[in-house]
């Protein structure tokens, strides 16, 4: 089992609590080369598999600073990741991830937000795995840039989430990372029945609840690129409602209806 351990309290409480569920455990640090002496965050991460039975390995994936800067940090990470790694996300960040998406208007997938198989500790919150640090002696690398409001997560974490709990009276960020895991639920069933339709069936798709057509087309075209917005899944449908002939999928891509089936063209 492969973790990604940034040194910070939630990937080390991944290590930690991956060991003693007796797995086999890599933990891979990436450095971003971001911030002067990020090289010696390896070696936190370094002593702390060594002191818990872990394998470990050192990434480089340099990041200039920038625009986008999460966002190109994060694939640059994910780039040098085993596609099976396994992060230590919370609840926390689940609540963040899900409020994030819906302000870019994401739909059910982003609501469902991270997949628990891949980020195992999301029914644990942040101040439980900075206490499993403190109880073993663990002493966590401390991002700056966590603290850096000019990231919008971070306006969510530090400015959002206090004042919906002041509104509500109430933990939301508990509440929204549970509704993240009803919908993950949701989705995952939809995308079951969505499987039985041929998307490039025109009939089939036109007669199928709306819901499951928009699931079976994005499910079509997502393995040629990024999964679909919903605008282009819109005008595949209406390819296969017959209300137009071709539409544009993006990636230079059209989607064609001949003879009562659909395909997907470049150019």
């Amino acid at each position: 089992m492969t973790c990604a351990v940034s040194g910070g309290a939630d990937s080390l409480a991944l290590l930690v609590l991956a060991g003693e569920a007796g797995c086999q455990v890599t933990a891979v640090h990436v450095d971003h080369c971001l911030r002067p002496g990020s090289d010696s965050e390896a070696g936190v991460v370094r002593a702390a598999a060594s002191r818990f039975g872990a394998a470990f390995i050192a990434a480089r994936a340099p990041v200039s600073a920038g625009p986008n800067l999460e966002a190109r940090a994060r694939e640059a990470r994910y780039a040098v990741l085993p596609p099976d790694a396994l992060t230590g996300h919370t609840a926390d960040d689940q609540a963040e991830t899900v409020l994030l998406n819906l302000m870019w208007g994401a739909g059910l997938d982003g609501l469902a937000a991270m997949d628990p198989e891949r980020h195992p500790l999301l029914r644990l919150r942040r101040r439980e795995t900075r206490a499993l640090c403190d109880e073993l002696g663990l002493v966590p690398v401390e991002d700056p840039t966590n603290a850096d409001r000019a990231f919008r997560r971070n306006r969510v974490r530090h400015e959002l989430f206090p004042l919906l709990d002041d509104i509500a009276g109430r933990d939301v960020a508990a509440v929204v990372a549970r509704q993240a895991e009803l919908v993950g639920d949701e989705g995952r069933l939809l995308d079951q029945l969505a499987s039985a339709i041929d998307p490039t069936d025109a009939a089939a798709l036109a007669a199928a609840p709306v819901a499951l057509a928009r699931r079976a087309v994005r499910g079509w075209l997502a393995p040629h690129g990024h999964p679909p917005d919903a605008a282009t899944v819109e005008r595949v449908l209406q390819v296969a409602r017959g209300a137009a002939r071709a539409a544009d999928a993006g990636g230079g891509r059209r989607v064609l209806r001949t003879g009562g089936r659909l395909r997907i063209e470049d150019g």
